[in-house]
């Protein structure tokens, strides 16, 4: 029971900064203002969006498996 709670846990750590961006990438931004972020507009910006999700799922499991946390256990 321990080993599931533990992987869930990590599993839920891992999707919750990813919820962040995608919710902050969804919103409604007005272009026209030159704070807001220009990647709605952007030809490249979804795959950007992608990739910035996928370095953030990767250097997390990466920390985790260090740490021994996942992983088989030596």
């Amino acid at each position: 029971m321990n080993e599931i709670m533990k992987v869930l846990t990590i599993i839920s750590t891992i999707f919750i900064p990813l919820s962040f961006i995608a919710g902050l990438y969804g919103m409604n931004f007005d272009t026209k203002h030159p704070l807001n972020m220009p990647e709605p507009t952007w030809p490249y910006g979804y795959i950007f969006v992608l990739l910035v999700m996928a370095a953030v799922s990767a250097g997390m499991l990466l920390f985790f498996r260090r740490k021994r946390w996942l992983g088989p256990r030596s």
